[in-house]
């Protein structure tokens, strides 16, 4: 594998191939890439929307990272809301810079890129925190985000369609640069996540950020 540049991308204008790193890292079938192109366009579109890719020397994705400032008005905020109400961190749907998707390829995990793409794009941010949501359990995205500087706000969280329940995730930022010291349940460095991302919708549902 040769060297890995990450920069800013216009990611609608290469939504297919984003799409194309997504499906393969989460598993998604043509339906729900289908609908994830709505919502992703839809999402680019929001004010303060930006996007990070890695690329190959050859100039192929393997990785990329977009987010927005959050809006209580989206239909994120507005699932996340009352699970966070109930355990008083409602206040972080409030200047917050939300990690909506960030997917890197498996044959190119375990490099340092998923970190790289989460530091840089919220180095970006005006916002003074960065919230995120992510399947509740242990993996090596979960370990990645605690070792940034996020903690949970709300878990389980369950959204419509998805099978599995979610985390919501915050941390302030800047995002820490070393990786926290491992207590004895994490004893292990941790390893590149697959993704972060806002579960998938059905079609006819009206998406959001």
């Amino acid at each position: 594998m040769g060297d890995v540049v990450i920069g800013p991308c216009d990611l609608a204008a290469h939504v297919d191939e984003a799409l194309a790193v997504q499906a393969v890292a989460f598993g998604l079938g043509p339906e729900e890439v289908a609908i994830r192109r709505q919502i992703v366009l839809r999402h680019l579109a929001s004010p303060g929307a930006r996007a990070l890719a890695a690329h190959t020397d050859d100039g192929s994705m393997v990785g990329f990272v977009y987010g927005l400032p959050n809006d209580r008005a989206h239909w994120w905020s507005s699932v996340v809301q009352p699970y966070l109400r109930d355990r008083g961190n409602d206040g972080w749907l409030d200047d917050s810079f939300v990690i909506t998707e960030l997917h890197v390829l498996p044959g190119f995990q375990n490099r340092g890129i998923g970190r790289r793409l989460i530091t840089e794009i919220t180095d970006t941010a005006s916002e003074p925190r960065s919230i995120l949501s992510a399947i509740d359990g242990e993996s090596p995205a979960r370990h990645l985000y605690r070792n940034l500087g996020y903690r949970d706000l709300a878990r389980p969280v369950h959204f419509p369609s998805a099978a599995r329940p979610y985390a919501v995730m915050g941390a302030f930022l800047p995002l820490l640069r070393k990786p926290a010291t491992p207590g004895p349940a994490q004893a292990t460095a941790p390893h590149e996540p697959s993704a972060a991302r806002e579960p998938g919708r059905e079609p006819g549902r009206e998406p959001g950020a």
